[in-house]
């Protein structure tokens, strides 16, 4: 049996080799929509579902394969990652002085079985001056991470407050992947 990381996200990676597991990297190169109409925690859950079963089709029996999708949420809209610098500030500046919500979905797939949930973290930004979110913007973390700013960087200066699980703003809640895991039979304690 082999632990298959169904990501290229050098947080993911470096998330799951904090929990001292060996594991294999395959980037899912599938990105499916969520269907319209579902929630943010829902869309989530349905694109790292896809994710896990491209990746599955290339494993053997036996493989374990972990998938996640990171959204941020604002006023009900999903903010993804920007497509450029522009993007990534207008993001920001919404982001500023308010409350939004993080959601990761999450998925296993192990010998044809599926699991897939979410979860869902609030976080609390101070109030950014244009200042900061140019000089933040120029840093050029904004562009790879959802809602454009990453809480284990230089964002952790925007974040005055969080509710649940950090390492789901990171982009994998290590407490649901573990339940997950042991689950499917993993354990890793």
């Amino acid at each position: 049996m082999s632990l298959i990381l169904a990501s290229a996200s050098p947080r993911r990676r470096e998330l799951l080799e904090k929990l001292g597991v060996k594991f294999e990297i395959i980037p899912a190169r599938h990105e499916e929509p969520a269907p319209e109409g579902v929630g943010a925690g829902e869309a989530a859950a349905y694109i790292s579902r896809a994710k896990a079963l491209s990746v599955a089709e290339q494993c053997a029996p036996g493989d374990v394969v972990i998938a996640a999708d990171t959204v941020v949420c604002l006023d009900g809209e999903l903010l993804g990652k920007p497509h450029g610098m522009e993007e990534a500030k207008a993001m920001l500046r919404r982001l500023s002085g308010r409350s939004h919500e993080v959601y990761t979905g999450l998925a296993i797939v192990r010998d044809g079985r599926v699991m897939s949930s979410y979860e869902r973290t609030r976080v609390r930004f101070r109030a950014l001056t244009g200042d900061e979110i140019d000089a933040y913007a120029a840093s050029g973390e904004p562009l790879d991470k959802a809602g454009a700013y990453g809480a284990q960087g230089l964002g952790a200066l925007f974040v005055e407050g969080i509710e649940g699980d950090f390492f789901n703003v990171m982009g994998l809640p290590l407490c649901r992947l573990g339940q997950m895991l042991s689950e499917v039979g993993v354990k890793l304690l």
